[in-house]
């Protein structure tokens, strides 16, 4: 494959640029995973007859390759990234594709985890091949587009969902192969139409982990721990307690993939605009009241209505998220965005490797106590989200770095 650099990638047709195909990877993997997700609980719940519980533990199996994305470090050592990226799509694609071939714990279980480890492995190349081949003073608004792409894409996916699933009667083999093959055909055009991208900066391919990323590492610890609340439990309950149907939970996920694709690019230029302590204040101020609501729906009774509405309105704070990537692209050495990258990913998945589990047993006694938690972990973020300069650079990672001797690494 023909190597080109990123300063030389300008020359090439528009559709065969850097931009171009971060554009198309984030379009082509919410096909195969936004499906997977509009019918996974309907999906365990008919084959498998699953509680809590086991959602509890299929969640936690699928996050283990995420705690161990650090090991994106040793393949790099061996295989670009933009290989190994495009691979874990194609990995992602296929086991998608046969899911519905396993309707048991078990085979749920296995095809979930080599799923996971090609979702996993993908974003973490990603990230870091978005901050590497994303100028700074063009991430904000690039990223939103970026979103916005994956955005588009699930809602294609759900509208497709929603439109042909009665109509069609459609079986879970069907859209599952459909949605699979799709992603894995993408990923195997983008390996062979597009050449090797090299950014100016070789990576480092050791593991990196330093002090004065510290508060970029608690941030994405307390997302990680944080997100899989919500990943977790707040569509299992529109199924559980609602009694949602398939066409049901994707008309949802369709409404919040709209309000998504739409606004992202504003949310691109508000964070530009506003800079990353103000975005992320406001998002994970927005989260704790969110989810003191979704509390309130178990303990007060509330309605349906207010389930639906703050589900897309929690995906919608969710988008904001980006900003902690380029808060980080601000205080980084370049040569350290792919390990760090990695490193992050695995920090992001400590607590959600067992927390899933756990809050599947406490789901089954108290639910809006699982809600009341994530609350306080999203007020724990503000927390450290306000520690963010207003103009964050090497040097003067938190606001507290003019007062404290600079480390050393």
């Amino acid at each position: 494959m023909r190597t080109v650099r990123l300063a030389d990638a300008q020359s090439l047709p528009r559709w065969r640029r850097p931009t171009s195909l971060l554009l198309l990877i984030a379009f082509a993997m919410p096909i195969a995973f936004a499906t997977w997700s509009a019918l996974l609980n309907n999906f365990v719940i008919e084959a498998a007859g699953f509680t809590g519980v086991e959602i509890g533990w299929l969640h936690t199996v699928r996050e283990i390759p995420g705690f161990l994305a650090v090991g994106v470090i040793a393949l790099i050592i061996f295989v670009r990234e933009q290989v190994l990226g495009l691979v874990a799509l194609l990995m992602l694609g296929c086991a998608t594709a046969v899911t519905a071939f396993f309707p048991s714990l078990a085979g749920i279980l296995t095809i979930t985890m080599i799923s996971s480890i090609g979702f996993h492995y993908f974003e973490t190349v990603n990230q870091s091949l978005q901050l590497q081949w994303i100028a700074k003073d063009r991430a904000p608004q690039t990223l939103g587009w970026i979103v916005a792409a994956g955005s588009g894409a699930s809602l294609l996916a759900y509208g497709l969902l929603v439109v042909t699933w009665r109509a069609f009667d459609l079986s879970y083999a069907v859209v599952y192969l459909t949605s699979g093959g799709i992603t894995a055909a993408i990923a195997v055009f983008c390996l062979l139409a597009y050449p090797q991208f090299e950014a100016p900066d070789p990576q480092l391919k050791t593991f990196v982990l330093r002090r004065r990323y510290w508060l970029y590492y608690a941030l994405q610890f307390m997302s990680g721990a944080r997100r899989q609340i919500f990943v977790v439990f707040a569509a299992f309950m529109m199924v559980e307690r609602f009694g949602f149907d398939v066409h049901q939970v994707t008309a949802l996920f369709l409404v919040n993939f709209l309000a998504n694709m739409l606004c992202a690019p504003f949310m691109g230029r508000a964070v530009a605009h506003f800079g990353e302590r103000r975005a992320l204040a406001f998002e994970y101020a927005g989260l704790v009241v969110v989810f003191l609501l979704y509390g309130g729906i178990y303990y007060f009774g509330w309605g349906v209505l207010l389930a639906a509405t703050l589900y897309v309105i929690d995906h919608l704070f969710f988008a904001l998220a980006f900003a902690l990537k380029t808060y980080f692209q601000k205080i980084a050495d370049p040569q350290d965005i792919a390990p760090t990258a990695a490193v992050a990913f695995t920090i992001n998945h400590i607590a959600a490797v067992f927390l899933p589990a756990l809050l599947g047993y406490l789901w089954i006694t108290s639910p809006g106590a699982v809600f009341i938690l994530a609350a306080m972990m999203a007020a724990t973020s503000l927390a450290l989200a306000l520690m963010i300069p207003r103009h964050p650079v090497k040097g003067r990672e938190t606001v507290f770095a003019p007062l404290l001797p600079t480390p050393a690494e």
